[in-house]
């Protein structure tokens, strides 16, 4: 089936989604125009904002009926999101995210870098409002760790040597934790701790999935869909899941060219690291773990009550494998 993502993801929470965004807005009002001029211009780069709709959709699945308090939930979680994109950047040293022009470039790095920090203030600051321990405990500690895989990915840098266990630490850390953070929130907030670890293990599936599919297509798309340059990782020298398996793939020289590629960055061999990697098979073992951590995704969603909220997260969790196929 094909999925459309506003009639089959969107669509049970629409209405519940329009007055996140509002207060969204209204989360990164600030005293200091620099400070609104900023946060507006990164949180309308946004994308399609996948973890609010994932955090509003689960508590629903949890059975929540108002979910005035999931709403601000669902917008600190778009706001700690857009904090680490903005500081993701500067780190990167990018002058493009979606296809428009970065904080970090339209600005420079020291502003990018102290609007991110507020970002991230102003989420918790937000959540103390929610007045609930155990969700702040969470994100306090979910929030360790997402700087943590950052780090750990910018040790990995140049490394030829990292093993697929380092790359899924550091992908757990950067992206799967936030997604965990979105649902285990919802169901913390909804009352139902009884679903709390199935949603856990249903978007750190996902989350596993969704990076492990960006990184296949870092080879195999074009900056237009992918609103960066192909091979940025490449030129960065991170090494990601095709290389870690184009390196186990490979011997004599294949393999030289993309250990050097690793170590040292740029994309001088870059047409010939995508071919190996292509014809290396590593692209579908990529397809295959894509597949492998999908499939646990779902598996994990069976704990909660069929519902079409449900549903929603299981037709979004498809839509996401669908850009490899």
């Amino acid at each position: 089936m094909t999925v459309d993502f506003k009639q089959d993801i969107l669509a049970p929470v629409a209405q519940d989604f329009a007055m996140m965004d509002t207060f969204i807005n209204e989360g990164i009002t600030s005293k200091v125009a620099l400070v609104m001029a900023v946060s507006k211009h990164v949180v309308e780069a946004g994308g399609k904002r996948m973890r609010p709709i994932m955090c509003l959709l689960a508590a629903k699945a949890c059975g929540a009926e108002d979910l005035e308090r999931q709403r601000k939930l669902a917008a600190i979680i778009e706001m700690l999101h857009t904090a680490t994109l903005v500081h993701d950047d500067v780190v990167d040293e990018s002058g493009l995210r979606r296809g428009r022009p970065t904080a970090n470039a339209t600005w420079n790095n020291q502003t990018a870098v102290l609007v991110g920090d507020f970002l991230i203030s102003r989420a918790f600051d937000l959540l103390v409002d929610l007045g609930d321990m155990t969700l702040l405990k969470d994100f306090s500690t979910g929030t360790c760790e997402i700087a943590e895989g950052e780090v750990l990915q910018l040790q990995a840098q140049h490394q030829p040597e990292t093993t697929e266990q380092t790359y899924l630490d550091i992908i757990h850390g950067k992206t799967s934790r936030l997604f965990e953070l979105a649902t285990e929130g919802a169901a913390i907030l909804s009352g139902t701790p009884q679903y709390r670890e199935a949603l856990r293990l249903f978007a750190g599936h996902f989350g596993n999935a969704f990076q492990i599919i960006d990184d296949i297509l870092d080879y195999t798309s074009d900056a237009e869909t992918l609103g960066k340059n192909i091979g940025d990782d490449l030129m960065e020298g991170k090494p990601t899941l095709p290389l870690i398996s184009a390196l186990k793939n490979t011997t004599g020289a294949e393999h030289d060219v993309v250990r050097r590629s690793i170590a040292t960055g740029g994309t001088a061999d870059l047409e010939q690291v995508i071919a190996i990697v292509n014809n290396s098979g590593a692209l579908d073992y990529c397809r295959q773990r894509a597949h492998e951590e999908t499939e646990a995704a779902l598996d994990a969603l069976q704990a909660l009550p069929e519902s079409q909220y449900r549903q929603a997260l299981v037709n979004l969790t498809q839509l996401a494998l669908h850009r490899i196929q």
